[in-house]
């Protein structure tokens, strides 16, 4: 047998991901550390202008310029016969009409959080809940916030048990495949539990 139809009879599944949260809180970061291509993104300046519209207030302090105003794409293959397409939402509240089109044919997500704005994420959580989409929820840990407890950040977002919760650093390659991972096991889990239901 050649090597072409060795690889034409190989099937491949792609899986679709959302990456979600609030403003600044390493959605874009998150793709672009883990993203084996040069992610897509839809970067736009922040402006005075849209000073009376977002909430720069919580990224004062920080270096961040910019703002994802549709979505960023990323690609990751985790082996012969799986791709995961990470699509990282945006995260301002005008921008949230855009995504149901985001999430078509996604079988999970990740919510990102910083525990210095934890409310920001309640949107994100809210949505995944009423749209019954699995999701985990990662800590983004940042530099000079608070650390909480695992419990205490669950507590505040008023998610139920069964939804992991675990620190993470979107910024770490690592940190971003192990979220995944944890997506991937609740997700098979969920399957696991409707086929002996």
């Amino acid at each position: 047998m050649s090597v072409l139809s060795e690889t034409s009879n190989r099937h491949i599944t792609a899986v679709k991901f959302v990456i979600a949260g609030g403003f600044g809180v390493g959605k874009t970061t998150f793709v672009g550390a883990i993203s084996e291509v040069e992610p897509l993104t839809t970067e736009a300046a922040m402006t005075v202008v849209a000073s009376g519209v977002d909430d720069h207030q919580a990224v004062a302090n920080t270096t961040k310029t910019t703002t994802t105003v549709a979505m960023d794409f990323g690609r990751l293959t985790v082996d012969e016969s799986l791709v995961m397409y990470l699509f990282g939402a945006p995260g301002q509240g005008r921008f949230t009409f855009m995504w149901d089109d985001l999430i078509n044919g996604a079988l999970g997500a990740v919510v990102l959080v910083d525990t210095r704005r934890v409310e920001d994420c309640f949107a994100a959580v809210d949505y995944f809940e009423k749209k019954g989409l699995p999701f985990v929820v990662g800590v983004n840990c940042f530099d000079g916030a608070e650390h909480y407890e695992l419990d205490e950040v669950r507590d505040a977002l008023g998610i139920m048990p069964h939804v992991p919760v675990f620190e993470m650093d979107a910024r770490q390659k690592t940190s971003c495949r192990d979220a995944l991972l944890v997506l991937l096991e609740l997700l098979v889990s969920r399957l696991s539990n409707k086929a002996t239901s």
